[in-house]
């Protein structure tokens, strides 16, 4: 069993900054692709980005990009989602998810396999 812990989120104006963390002590991190997901009361679960296993190569949707970056560091066993200029459309609860999937699927949330517990992120206007 993989466990995903995630922390960082918080309450912020509008147009400042918050660093999500994630972190997991299972063998299989190094491996696996992870993704940030996030999802705000009454909505679907949208995909906010993701992140291949080396950390070159990462994913954005649209509505984040140029704002969240998304890092990774395997000697901690830690990915990072820095967001910047949030806006209050970005309030939501935040997940981390593991995937072995191939990057033109990252998007899809049905395959990741692990997934965090979640947190929470307010963006007041």
């Amino acid at each position: 069993q993989v466990q995903l812990v995630e922390s960082g989120g918080g309450l912020v104006q509008a147009g400042g900054s918050l660093r999500l963390s994630c972190t997991t002590a299972g063998r299989t991190f190094r491996s696996s692709a992870m993704g940030w997901f996030r999802q705000a009361p009454g909505k679907e679960r949208e995909f906010v980005g993701a992140v291949n296993w080396a950390g070159s190569s990462t994913v954005y949707t649209d509505a984040v990009k140029g704002r969240f970056t998304i890092s990774r560091d395997n000697d901690k066993n830690t990915v990072y989602l820095q967001m910047n200029r949030l806006k209050p459309e970005d309030t939501a609860v935040y997940s981390c998810a593991a995937t072995a999937a191939f990057r033109s699927t990252w998007s899809d949330g049905t395959g990741y396999t692990y997934w965090g517990q979640g947190t929470q992120v307010t963006v007041s206007p």
